[in-house]
């Protein structure tokens, strides 16, 4: 048995992990996957060469670079029993919040809380490719890849679209306080799925280290998008809500093309 250390600079919240999970899934000489998110390393635990592995993991474009491989003693590893519970809870909490920041950013005439809600609604399509997907049939998992990217990307510039529109036409302000509120709510909510996760590896610490919450993209979204709210009403303009939206779609369309990545 073998032991590979990646560094992904660009894994920072469990969806990159499960991006990952489902990459690497069907090599059959991987005994083991342990991610490490606050220090963003992952360790593989193998036999024979580290060559496809590296190739798959370097497709999805997260800064994966292999840092190390060595021989290792280890071959039994503990396996989480309660992992697909916990993808269930993780996928419907993600998918309530983008039905939740869909609907009150349409009422409140905000961008950003709509361009937030496709960012929930990718990460439900993780780890939903994830629940129905990995274990299936390669076809499947292709094929259910496919129609998410796609579905993502084509969602992504509509929102594009809207965002030029207004910022060309005369609209009216977002409601700040709308986007404020219910921005807070998601980022709560994008923690409790990062402690639900972290705390199924660990039974040693119950608690969440903060360095997982403030390195993570989605939170880093919802910061941006209450950041916007007070600009808005601050500077009584909607271009800080335009300008936050615009940002968030161009990660979303990135977020589309790491899940087309597994279609191939």
């Amino acid at each position: 048995m073998k032991k590979t250390i990646f560094e992904i600079t660009k894994m920072d919240c469990p969806s990159e992990e499960n991006l990952i999970r489902i990459k690497l899934d069907g090599i059959s000489s991987i005994a083991n996957l342990d991610f490490d998110i606050p220090n963003r390393k992952l360790t593989v635990f193998h036999s024979g060469e580290i060559e496809q592995i590296e190739k798959s993991v370097s497709e999805l474009n997260l800064g994966g670079k292999k840092i190390s491989t060595e021989q290792t003693n280890q071959t039994e590893f503990e396996e989480n029993k309660n992992q697909k519970r916990l993808l269930w809870s993780v996928l419907i909490i993600n998918f309530a919040f983008f039905i939740i920041e869909i609907t009150t950013g349409i009422i409140s005439k905000s961008m950003g809380l709509v361009a937030d809600s496709l960012d929930m609604l990718a990460d439900s399509f993780v780890y939903g490719i994830s629940l129905f997907a990995v274990g299936g049939t390669l076809i499947m998992k292709n094929r259910v890849a496919k129609l998410a990217g796609y579905f993502q990307i084509t969602l992504a510039i509509i929102g594009f679209v809207e965002v030029l529109r207004r910022f060309l036409g005369d609209e009216k302000l977002p409601i700040f306080s709308t986007m404020i509120i219910v921005s807070v709510f998601a980022l709560i909510a994008n923690g409790i799925c990062l402690y639900i996760l972290q705390k199924s590896k660990s039974k040693e610490e119950a608690h969440m280290k903060a360095s997982m919450i403030f390195t993570s993209n989605d939170v880093i979204i919802n910061l941006g998008v209450i950041i916007a709210g007070i600009l808005v009403n601050w500077f009584s303009s909607s271009k800080p809500d335009l300008i936050i939206g615009t940002i968030v779609f161009v990660l979303v369309i990135q977020g589309a093309f790491r899940i087309l990545k597994l279609s191939k």
